[in-house]
C-alpha cells in the first residue's frame, strides 16, 4: 500500500513513524521547503501525546529535548493566583507534561523517520498542491519542477497534513476560503531567563483582555544560570496593537517579571490568531486530514501539537486495523473528527484559561480571597472539562495506548 503523506510537520512525521510501526512500509513524505530547519517556539507536550511518542520508542529522546512541567497557575494581572493545579508526573501521571522547542521536536522526529524509514521516504522540495481521485486511489498532484514539467504520483491513500493553507483540505472544500480571525494578535519570543516559580512551571497571566503564557523549554541552567524561556502575549481585537508591550511590562508573579523578558528577548515576532470552522468529514475515499489541516484551533490549553501527535496515531491504527483503506479513514475521521470539533469550539471559548476571564469579571481590581469571587469547585470544572475533552486528564493518560496497531508483515507488499 503506498501512502503519500503531504507535510513533515509533527502530525505528518508522527503519522509516518506510525506507520512504519504497524508494518506498513511503502511511505512518502513530501515536504515544500527544500531544507527543513529548526522553526518556531514552544510547544507542549501533554501526557497523552507522550505516551504515545513514548510507544514509538521517542522517550529516551524526548528527554533530551524537553522541559518536564510539573505546575499549571493561572493568575490576574496583579499576579494573585486564581487556580493552581499540579501537572504531568507530579499529579500521578505515568508521563511528563513536556514543554519543547518545536523545530527541536520536529528535529528528532525528522531523525527518527529517515533512521527507521530510509532517506528515501522523505522528499523536500516537492510542493503538493491537490490531488484528482483514480481506480484503486488517488494521484496526488505536485508544483512543477526544477524543469517546468507537471509531476504526479499515484497512491493508495493521501493524508493532507499539510497545515493550516493545506492544499488537500482546499481542494476537498474549495469555497471555504482563507482562515478565520477574531482580530486577535500574539507576540511570541524566546528570552534566556532565570528559572522561575522553582523551574518547572507553567504560568498564564491575564486581565481579559491581554495575556501572557510563559515556561521554560529547559530545566537544566546553563553556565549563566539561565534557561531558555518560551513567553507569549496575545491582546483582543479591541485592544490597539501599539500599547505592547507597555501594557503588560509591569506583570510579575513572585520571580517571574515580564520585563525582564521581554526586554532581553533573542527572537520575537508577531502574528494573527488564525483558526478553522470544525469540518462535517474529513475522510474521502482514499483521501483524508491530519493535524493542523483538520482542526486548526485556537492556541489554548496547550493541545494542537499534541493532538497531531494522536492523530497520527489513531490513523495508524486504523490503516492497520482495516484492510481496505477507505474503510480505515472512514474509521478514523468516526474515532478523532467529533472529538476534535468540539475541542475547537472549547478552544475558541478560551479553553481553561476561561477562569481567568470568570475571575477578572466579577473582581477586576484584584481579590483578597479568590473563593469569595469564583466557587473552586466551579473554577474546578472549567479545567476538568476541559483536561477530559483533550484525553489529558490522569485517568485517561495513565489509560494503555489506544492506538496499538497490530503488526502487518504483509503490508510491506
Amino acid at each position: 500500500m503506498h501512502i503519500v503523506i503531504a507535510g513533515a510537520g509533527i502530525g505528518g512525521l508522527v503519522a509516518a513513524l506510525s506507520l512504519h510501526s504497524a508494518g506498513l512500509r511503502h511511505i512518502e513524505v513530501l515536504e515544500t521547503v527544500p531544507e527543513i530547519r529548526p522553526m518556531g517556539a514552544g510547544v507542549n507536550l501533554l501526557p497523552n501525546a507522550v505516551r504515545e511518542l513514548a510507544a514509538l520508542g521517542l522517550s529516551e529522546t524526548l528527554s533530551g529535548i524537553g522541559a518536564d512541567l510539573t505546575e499549571l497557575g493561572y493568575y490576574n494581572h496583579l499576579g494573585q493566583t486564581i487556580w493552581r493545579e499540579p501537572r504531568g508526573r507530579a499529579d500521578g501521571c505515568r508521563w511528563p507534561q513536556l514543554a519543547v522547542h518545536r523545530g527541536a521536536l520536529q528535529q528528532a522526529l525528522l531523525t527518527a523517520v529517515r533512521q527507521r524509514l530510509g532517506a528515501a521516504a522523505l522528499t523536500t522540495g516537492a510542493r503538493v498542491t491537490g490531488f484528482a481521485p483514480q481506480a484503486g486511489g488517488v494521484t496526488v498532484e505536485l508544483a512543477p519542477g526544477p524543469d517546468g514539467a507537471p509531476r504526479r504520483i499515484d497512491a493508495a491513500v493521501l493524508i493532507g497534513a499539510d497545515g493550516i493553507r493545506s492544499a488537500v483540505r482546499r481542494t476537498l472544500y474549495p469555497r471555504e476560503g482563507e482562515p478565520s480571525s477574531d482580530g486577535t494578535t500574539i507576540w511570541r519570543g524566546i528570552t534566556r531567563a532565570a528559572p522561575f516559580h522553582g523551574g518547572r512551571a507553567m504560568a498564564v497571566l491575564g486581565d481579559g483582555r491581554w495575556k501572557a503564557v510563559v515556561y521554560p523549554l529547559s530545566t537544566t541552567p546553563g553556565p549563566d544560570g539561565l534557561v531558555p524561556v518560551n513567553w507569549a502575549i496575545s491582546r483582543t481585537a479591541a485592544e490597539r496593537a501599539d500599547r505592547f508591550p507597555a501594557a503588560v511590562t509591569g506583570w510579575a508573579r513572585g520571580d517571574l517579571r515580564l520585563d525582564a523578558l521581554l526586554g532581553e528577548a533573542e527572537q520575537a515576532g508577531s502574528f494573527p490568531l488564525l483558526d478553522r470552522d470544525p469540518l462535517p468529514r474529513w475522510s474521502f475515499g482514499p483521501v483524508t486530514l491530519l493535524g493542523d489541516a483538520a482542526h486548526a484551533m485556537a492556541p489554548m490549553g496547550s493541545n494542537a501539537t499534541t493532538q497531531a501527535v494522536v492523530d497520527g496515531r489513531s490513523l495508524a491504527h486504523a490503516l492497520a486495523r482495516h484492510p481496505d483503506p477507505v474503510e480505515a479513514l472512514a474509521a478514523y475521521d468516526r474515532e478523532r473528527r467529533p472529538r476534535m470539533n468540539h475541542l475547537q469550539l472549547l478552544n475558541r471559548a478560551k479553553g481553561p484559561e476561561r477562569v481567568i476571564d470568570l475571575v477578572q469579571a466579577r473582581a477586576p481590581r484584584g481579590f483578597h480571597r479568590v473563593e469569595d469571587v469564583v466557587p473552586a469547585a466551579r473554577l474546578a470544572q472549567v479545567t476538568g472539562d476541559y483536561a477530559r475533552a483533550a484525553g489529558s486528564d490522569t485517568d485517561a493518560a495513565n489509560a494503555p495506548s489506544p492506538y496499538e496497531p497490530p503488526h502487518r508483515p504483509h503490508a510491506a507488499a
